[in-house]
């Protein structure tokens, strides 16, 4: 029999997988879950420490325990499979090739370090940076570089800052970003959505749009979008950047996937208008550490000083030793031997994901077919929601995103499944749609069977 506070850790963990418990939720006290199983406090107190030591809960003096976020499903051995998450393969991460950099740039940096940096970034760092960029067809200076804490951070100050066209209103793509919808919706800001397949935009829309709506920025996922794995044609990009132009829109570029792109002709929008149209998003979360929380952003001259400025009242200047490490991870050439092993893992489970999805899946639904990245989006049946799917899932430890979160209210679908494949076992891939299949199928069945039935009572009725 397992020890007791390994049950209470289960339960907890089991309450996180069904959605009983949700980021930011009240735990029990210790002494109503050791009133509920029998046991001692210690007991209770070693199951909340270790839930800690694994990031599921934290504690907050005077008031108890609190859940760190619902969408961190733990790992058990292999009877977990994972297309939710969606930080990099944690086998693939260089942990130990960084902390060498780290204790080298602790050496090399000593003072720098440890007070207060340039506020734009290392100015050592940018110069690694711009060299790094130009393997991405971006072509800059050091000066028009800013580095940041995450992408999301970068993001969050583009929504509340004035832009030099003067205009208030924000475009994007549907879905997108939940992250982005999270800041729109925080700073209230009148925000248009254009409807996005693997087809593409309604190019005569946008030029609509750009036109009528005092648009301010485009934010776009031009590579491996998120949540749909879609990207964008060179012809499209060209277009876009031609319309932007045309009605003095900036566009916002995250190609925070760029780097896994088979196709070297595949250049960013940013190459198409590198005088300052395109503003252009490089993150480091998500090809290599996430905690690492550094982008860059490239920006036009004139907005360089103004960004600064909001910038500074969100936290003055990233981390420094961050930075340091990672100029000398990039120096070295660690980075790009890196990215060359990254590049062909996840090329080759996104083959595997999307032959299971074409062997398994039912007919009537319909999937994306991105080349490499992250994510491929599935279209549920018109009986069948991205909820229900979820909710069977999690009782089999599958868990897969409901990609709900991801649209505007006025485009919201309930329909749209997210899968990720940078976290999910190579040779869980296929079980997992196979078992994803059986789902739809039995969900979709009962809906026809239940509305057959209800017709057929109104006929004879």
């Amino acid at each position: 029999m397992s020890s007791k506070y390994i049950q209470i850790m289960g339960e907890i963990k089991g309450q996180l997988a069904n959605g009983t418990l949700h980021a930011g939720s009240k735990l029990p006290s210790v002494r109503q879950l050791s009133e509920h199983f029998s046991c001692s406090k210690n007991t209770v107190i070693r199951a909340y420490t270790e839930l800690e030591k694994e990031h599921v809960i934290y504690a907050v003096s005077k008031s108890g325990y609190y859940v760190v976020n619902e969408f961190q499903h733990i790992k058990q051995g292999n009877e977990i499979i994972d297309f939710f998450s969606a930080g990099p393969d944690i086998n693939m991460m260089p942990y130990v090739d960084f902390q060498h950099c780290m204790n080298q740039a602790i050496e090399q940096y000593k003072e720098e370090l440890f007070t207060y940096s340039d506020q734009q970034g290392l100015y050592s760092l940018r110069v690694q940076l711009v060299k790094y960029l130009q393997s991405l067809q971006v072509f800059t200076r050091p000066e028009r570089l800013v580095v940041v804490s995450g992408s999301q951070q970068a993001l969050n100050l583009f929504v509340s800052m004035p832009f030099p066209n003067g205009k208030n209103n924000i475009l994007i793509e549907q879905p997108s970003y939940f992250g982005m919808i999270e800041s729109i919706n925080l700073h209230q800001v009148t925000t248009f959505g254009i409807e996005l397949s693997m087809e593409g935009i309604d190019l005569d829309r946008l030029e609509y749009i750009f036109r009528n709506n005092d648009i301010k920025f485009f934010y776009v996922i031009p590579r491996f979008h998120n949540p749909l794995g879609h990207s964008y044609t060179i012809s499209e990009k060209k277009k876009i950047v031609e319309l932007a132009e045309k009605y003095d829109v900036y566009i916002v570029e995250d190609d925070f996937l760029g780097d896994l792109d088979p196709n070297v002709k595949s250049d960013p929008m940013f190459s198409y208008a590198p005088s300052g149209r395109v503003i252009y998003i490089k993150s480091f979360s998500k090809v290599f550490l996430p905690g690492l929380r550094i982008a860059t952003v490239v920006l036009p001259k004139r907005m360089v000083d103004n960004f600064l400025r909001y910038k500074f009242s969100s936290d003055f200047n990233s981390s420094a030793l961050s930075q340091g490490a990672l100029e000398i991870y990039l120096k070295s050439g660690m980075f790009t031997s890196h990215l060359k092993k990254i590049k062909e893992l996840y090329r080759t489970k996104m083959q595997i994901l999307q032959e299971a999805c074409k062997l398994y899946l039912p007919a009537n639904t319909h999937f994306s077919k991105p080349t490499s990245g992250f994510f491929l989006s599935i279209y549920l049946p018109k009986n069948v929601t991205a909820k229900q799917v979820v909710h069977m899932l999690n009782e089999q430890h599958i868990y897969v995103d409901d990609a709900s979160r991801m649209f505007l209210p006025e485009y919201k679908k309930e329909n749209l499944l997210r899968l990720s494949i940078s976290q999910v076992n190579e040779s869980q891939i296929k079980l997992g749609v196979e078992r994803l299949a059986h789902c739809i199928t039995l969900i979709d069945s009962r809906k026809n069977h239940f509305t057959s039935k209800n017709f057929s009572h109104f006929q004879n009725g």
